[in-house]
């Protein structure tokens, strides 16, 4: 969706790549940030029920695509990890970290392969979050499956935390795609005025 809105306006390789850098840098702080915020303000819990680092995540596929939306899904696990571990409280847990690194993973890419046709069809938004979200659960739950002997995460706890994170995934199914639309019409608002 940023790409070719930068394509558009004839921005030089450097120039996107800068852009793009910004973009994802921000998205990434706010998948730190925002778990933060969460906690802070409703508790512990609060992470597990309204899942504020996917939001991010499903953006920055959607705005930027599967290569740079991946690249933002698996940054933000690490690197929220390794700073919150600076105060002896990793999130998410280190147990987790592969499964977060995966299904963010996911949820980018899939939300990124609607990246062009949003640009077209800015209502395209609403399968993009959905199918991101089953694809990325249902990849959690697999992977909890085949590695649950060593993880200690069994597809029981995994279901439970999928339950407890219903609300949240609701939420940004609803709230997330409207931001996207609102992206979307910004961008090609200014494809109009040039």
């Amino acid at each position: 969706m940023l790409d070719l809105a930068l394509t558009r306006k004839n921005y030089k390789l450097g120039l996107k790549i800068t852009i793009k850098t910004i973009v994802s840098i921000v998205l990434i702080a706010l998948a730190i940030g925002l778990p933060q915020i969460v906690h802070l303000t409703v508790g512990s819990k609060g992470g597990m029920i309204w899942l504020p680092m996917y939001l991010p995540v499903l953006l920055a596929g959607c705005v930027l695509g599967v290569w740079w939306g991946l690249g933002v899904g698996i940054a933000s696990p690490i690197l929220s990890f390794l700073l919150t571990s600076i105060n002896n409280n990793p999130m998410p847990a280190l147990n987790r970290l592969p499964f977060m690194i995966v299904e963010l993973a996911v949820f980018a890419v899939i939300s990124g392969l609607f990246s062009k046709k949003i640009n077209k069809n800015k209502w395209m938004a609403f399968p993009a979050i959905i199918l991101a979200q089953l694809a990325g659960r249902v990849t959690f739950i697999l992977m909890a499956l085949i590695f649950q002997n060593v993880s200690g995460l069994s597809v029981e706890v995994v279901i439970s935390q999928i339950r407890t994170g219903v609300s949240g995934l609701i939420l940004q199914a609803v709230a997330l795609p409207f931001i996207v639309i609102g992206l979307s019409i910004f961008l090609n608002k200014e494809k109009k005025n040039d």
